[in-house]
């Protein structure tokens, strides 16, 4: 069931990719959208507890802050970085840049938290840089160096969001998690993303679905509610199911295949393909972010860990 939930996920956030897009390309700032994307999450999953299961929005006081924290970079800076990447580099490169996290939870694992790793885990370090210079041909590369930096930046609260996750969803509910984190980010973006200069009449105002749906036109808002509870909400929410079934290593493994996702809609929808020899690296890359997860040899038992101030300090 782990890896139905967590297939099911990478889909729908493979596929939200070019919605983003879209709406980006419509006038959002991506701090804006994050907020919108952050701040419906948690308003579903709050209206959820409400009805379902109350005494889950009890949380102590070290659990909320790990809970922050989760959402604030795992969520908040994940979604604005990832959001700024995509404006100026291809949806599917960001993602594919965004995924080396899965070496970075190995990396940590076996640094901070004493884990043991064969030593495939180096090599496939080695494949996936390999792979990526390939994919972004840097040796006659037009990428944007910012959009580069945002796309790996993506990648450490990638990282920090399956660390901090594994170990969370021993104690806590799926929606609970949902809420807490999503709530935390809403509040950091409430603060900075400038939402207070969007110009209510965007929200009607029709948008062009771009490349091969340029002639469909549609209100803003419908897009914008996709993106919210299509491509955040049950996406996210089914991430967090997933980790309450798997270790992060196993979880990372399916979720990387949201970058073939991403790849295949942006090419279908946005034109955005690649040639040949970038389909190479881009199989190099994939194939080496499984070795590297498959490279950790202790797998978490979640029920025996207590989340501790020196944890979460180690994975931030």
């Amino acid at each position: 069931m782990g890896y139905v939930f967590a297939l099911c996920a990478a889909l729908l956030f493979g596929a939200n990719g070019s919605v983003s897009k879209v709406l980006l390309d419509a006038g959002l700032e991506p701090a804006q959208l994050t907020l919108f994307r952050v701040g419906g999450t948690a308003l579903i999953a709050g209206a959820v507890l409400a009805f379902a299961n109350r005494s889950a929005l009890r949380v102590g006081g070290r659990q909320l802050a790990v809970l922050a924290t989760m959402g604030v970079v795992g969520v908040a800076l994940l979604q604005f970085t990832y959001a700024v990447a995509i404006t100026v580099i291809p949806i599917g490169i960001t993602l594919l840049m965004e995924f080396t996290a899965v070496l970075m939870v190995a990396v940590v694992a076996f640094f901070f938290f004493h884990e043991e790793v064969r030593a495939r885990l180096w090599i496939a370090i080695a494949l996936v840089l390999i792979g990526l210079a390939v994919v972004a041909q840097i040796w006659n590369s037009e990428l944007n160096p910012f959009g580069v930096i945002m796309a790996f930046s993506a990648a450490v609260c990638l990282a920090t969001y399956f660390l901090i996750g594994e170990r969370v969803m021993s104690t806590s509910s799926p929606m609970a998690v949902a809420f807490w984190s999503m709530a935390a980010a809403t509040v950091f973006w409430l603060l900075f993303s400038g939402w207070w200069n969007i110009d209510p009449a965007l929200f009607a105002t029709p948008v062009s679905l771009s490349g091969n749906l340029a002639a469909i036109q549609l209100p803003l808002i419908f897009p914008l509610l996709w993106n919210i509870v299509l491509g955040s909400f049950a996406p996210f929410f089914l991430s967090l199911i997933a980790l309450k079934y798997l270790t992060a290593t196993a979880a990372g493994v399916v979720s990387s295949a949201e970058v073939v996702f991403a790849f295949a809609v942006a090419w279908l929808w946005l034109g955005q393909g690649l040639g040949p020899f970038q389909v190479a690296g881009v199989v190099v890359v994939l194939a080496s972010i499984i070795l590297a997860q498959t490279a950790r040899i202790n797998k978490v038992v979640l029920a025996d860990l207590a989340i501790t101030a020196e944890d979460t300090d180690a994975i931030v």
